[in-house]
């Protein structure tokens, strides 16, 4: 029989064996074709089914174990006590690049040697890998099936990000030199970049940061490490990287710093720069800002997508959604959005504008810095250095006939005078205010110096906002313990205790079986009724002011999550640790 005869006749039985675990007639559901090139081109057709084929991994995997008298291990976990043996056993980049995941290690009497290994992987037709494992091994493996993404978690969770490259990057590294040659063209992210490894390596970060939905990405030298951190839902998660990564951790910086524009001999100043980063043809936008600090440079990264901004992304309740839709219909008066940094401000900012955007409204905005790009509109970079402030761009906005206008934040009297004598003069003004809460902004303006009958001239409305985590809709758990004691504590209506949804604490593998998955956010509107302008000149307290707004139908945050909480969208403990009790 002929070599082509041979392999066809391997192609048929490999197809048929599939097909008998997947449940189904291969020739006559997928495109045999594309199945056979993959097949000759040598790549792997357990990734082409799995990628191209709706099944069941569980029930395709262990079908198919037991076909050909495999061990079939749903949830591969690693023997961390032996993970120097296991390490050392067989190089990252072999187990990496060759989907080996190391589970378990057999010892001779009295040697640190393996003589025997448990591997898992999810491809039992990729012999050539098989091969290439065994030989780096240099002992017996018992091989184990398992789901594919089990496997490659397990390997990024072992050997950290970058893991599959970091013995180049140790043997390539220039252990007396702070500069790096790099191609300028490198801000394309590429899982097949062949640059040099400390590119590879922060590649490989930022690309896995996008995967995990993070906003943030902090890279932090310690005095023996180098910690990596994400933000993702708005929580830190630390990412596992290469033992001994401190080593790099000048090299790495400097990468980073290079793609930012900024100045690599410079290590006692913080600076600020950019990134424009290209991610599968899709732009993403990266602040970047460095601290210097007493174990090295800290980078801080923030990751700004193109993103379209709609009211409907906002997930506002109906009767919340009315009275915005109607603020923003009036011709001229100021709306201000308040809240600590990180609360999703400047998105409700952004959404705001982009319902206004249209070719018969100017939109003008001056923000410190431009984060997000709104086409149409005309804005402006805040520039301390040549004396373009907030309150001097206002003023310069206010001379260009603008019918909308957005201002980054209100910090000083001077801004804030300019804002109302723009609201006075017929225009639209948005921004933005640091307070714990809607009515608290009208206190800060006050404390500010402007006067209480401009603000009540002036303002429609103050918005205060949180961002809560969602709840994973894949395993969210009906109901709680909760005593009826904790609940009218925290205020929560108890009547409605039978709607309550609970985090799941094992998660799944759509959350990253943290229970969550996104954020939604909780708000309260303030609106500046002729009540409560009669109580603001007056210099009625807070309490008056709260106690008008509850007349005029005002709700606060934490009732407002009630309502997030009997929809299934968030948990009692998120409205509880992001709004106080009203």
């Amino acid at each position: 029989m002929s070599d082509q005869a041979t392999i066809e006749k391997g192609f048929e039985r490999v197809l048929g064996l599939i097909g008998e675990a997947a449940g189904m007639d291969l020739r006559q559901s997928v495109d045999v074709t594309a199945l056979r090139e993959q097949f000759f081109n040598g790549g792997s057709l357990i990734d082409w089914i799995l990628d191209h084929v709706e099944v069941p991994e569980k029930d395709f995997g262990s079908n198919l174990a037991e076909k050909l008298h495999l061990t079939w291990e749903e949830d591969p976990l690693v023997d961390t006590a032996n993970a120097d043996i296991l390490k050392a056993a067989c190089p990252p980049n072999i187990a990496i690049k060759h989907r080996a995941l190391l589970l378990r290690a057999e010892l001779g009497e009295g040697s640190v040697r393996p003589t025997m290994l448990e591997i898992a992987h999810y491809d039992p037709f990729s012999t050539i890998d098989r091969q290439l494992v065994r030989r780096a091994a240099g002992c017996p493996i018992k091989w184990v099936l398992s789901p594919r993404r089990k496997v490659l978690a397990g390997l990024q969770k072992f050997y950290g990000v970058g893991g599959d490259i970091f013995d180049d990057l140790l043997a390539n590294r220039d252990w007396d030199s702070d500069e790096f040659s790099f191609k300028e063209t490198v801000n394309v992210i590429d899982d097949e970049d062949e640059e040099a490894s400390v590119v590879k390596f922060v590649n490989q970060i930022l690309n896995e940061a996008l995967k995990q939905r993070a906003t943030d990405i902090h890279i932090e030298p310690m005095r023996n490490d180098l910690r990596v951190r994400y933000r993702v839902d708005g929580v830190l998660r630390r990412v596992p990287v290469p033992d001994n990564i401190a080593a790099l951790q000048s090299s790495v910086i400097a990468r980073v710093k290079l793609m930012a524009g900024l100045d690599i001999a410079e290590k006692r100043k913080p600076q600020d720069g950019r990134i424009a980063l290209q991610v599968g043809g899709q732009p993403i936008d990266t602040r970047v800002a460095t601290i210097p600090a007493i174990e090295g440079e800290s980078i801080s990264l923030r990751l700004l997508g193109q993103e379209k901004f709609t009211i409907d992304r906002l997930d506002m309740f109906g009767d919340l959604r009315k009275q915005i839709d109607e603020i923003l219909s009036r011709p001229n008066g100021i709306v201000l959005v308040t809240g600590p940094t990180g609360c999703g401000k400047s998105t409700s900012l952004f959404c705001f504008l982009s319902a206004l955007n249209s070719e018969d409204t100017k939109i003008v905005t001056i923000e410190d810095p431009v984060e997000n790009r709104l086409e149409g509109a005309v804005q402006i970079a805040v520039k301390p250095e040549i004396n373009l402030t907030f309150a001097s761009g206002l003023r310069s906005i206010l001379r260009g006939d603008p019918n909308v206008i957005m201002v980054g934040e209100i910090r000083d009297v001077e801004t804030a005078e300019i804002a109302v004598q723009a609201a006075l003069t017929g225009h639209l003004v948005f921004s933005t205010l640091h307070t714990n809460d809607s009515v608290g902004g009208i206190t800060r303006l006050v404390d500010m110096g402007v006067e209480p009958f401009l603000i009540a001239a002036s303002v429609r409305a103050f918005i205060a906002q949180r961002l809560v985590r969602r709840l994973c809709l894949e395993c969210r758990v009906p109901g709680g313990d909760y005593s009826e004691e904790f609940l009218r504590s925290v205020g929560f209506p108890v009547h409605q205790a039978g709607r309550i949804y609970s985090v799941n604490p094992h998660g799944c593998d759509s959350c990253g079986h943290t229970g969550y998955r996104g954020r939604t956010a909780v708000y309260e509107l303030f609106r500046v009724t002729e009540k409560v302008q009669e109580l603001i000149v007056s210099g009625a307290s807070k309490q008056d002011l709260q106690r008008q707004g509850m007349l005029d139908g005002f709700t606060n945050m934490r009732d407002y999550g009630w309502r997030k909480v009997i929809e299934g969208h968030t948990t009692i403990e998120e409205v509880v640790s992001s709004t106080e009790l009203g």
